[in-house]
């Protein structure tokens, strides 16, 4: 059992004691002798029993106060972190960099719900010029991941957006698992320099990159790839062209004169 499921039934017990009580309070009222513990366990129990719907009636509410307070934690976390989200010099920019929107996604490159993104990812380069889109390195999957994200930020290093944009594609579309050895493959066929590559990958500013990057996903509350930042929104998950482009109208329509 998770900490959070111990904490939820434990809540969940808890408002349906309360709401059992309440129930069952005409029946307290009647009684002229104080009750015993073993008296309001019964009784509880009894209201339960006869009445389950409290036990979803409860889930319900912890649910809503949990998604409320994680929503309310989110937009401080955004706000706070607003600048290194979408103005860090660390970050892979594509599309216009000085987009009237800015879409963020964290990925991995072995991740099968950013492979199956990739193509929202390219729609929303091509059909919108007045996008801003940062590529932020998020390997969460293991050591090859971690792999290939160090090649991927060492190429970052020497290549222009464009250049670096083909890398991205070859790599995330590409099949099998990526690690360094396929990493630093499609960086050669791309057309890097392989020794600066090499000597880059060992450069404290790759590593730098990555300790950002997590710490932005930690203060985000983010554990998953893709998850996306558009705006003053979080959107987890490959959840589709229409919807990003749905988020990305919705920022549009919400700071029309600004950076959102």
């Amino acid at each position: 059992m998770t900490l959070f499921s111990l904490k939820a039934r434990t809540a969940v017990a808890g408002l349906a004691l309360l709401a059992a009580i309440a129930v069952a309070a005409p029946a307290w009222a009647q009684s002229a002798a104080p009750l015993s513990r073993e008296d309001v366990e019964k009784i509880v129990r009894e209201t339960i029993v006869k009445n389950p719907e409290i036990l979803q009636e409860a889930m319900q509410e912890l649910e809503k106060r949990a998604n409320a307070d994680e929503d309310k934690r989110r937009k401080q976390a955004l706000s706070a972190n607003r600048d290194l989200l979408l103005n860090s010099p660390k970050s892979i920019v594509i599309g216009n960099p000085k987009g009237d929107v800015t879409i963020v996604e964290f990925f991995d490159y072995n991740c099968g719900f950013c492979k199956r993104a990739l193509s929202d990812l390219i729609g929303l380069v091509k059909t919108d010029s007045n996008l801003k889109v940062v590529l932020k390195d998020f390997p969460v999957l293991g050591e090859s991941s971690v792999q290939a994200a160090t090649v991927a930020l060492a190429a970052k290093l020497q290549a222009n957006p464009a250049k670096y944009f083909e890398f991205h594609q070859k790599l995330m579309g590409g099949r099998g698992e990526a690690n360094r050895e396929r990493a630093m493959a499609v960086a050669k066929e791309v057309g890097f320099d392989m020794a600066r590559l090499t000597k880059d990958m060992e450069s404290p500013a790759v590593m730098a990159t990555l300790q950002e990057n997590f710490r932005l996903a930690q203060d985000l509350g983010l554990t998953g790839t893709p998850s996306y930042v558009v705006g003053s929104e979080v959107v987890v998950g490959a959840v589709g062209l229409e919807k990003l482009q749905e988020q990305i109208r919705a920022a549009r329509a919400a700071c029309p004169e600004k950076d959102c």
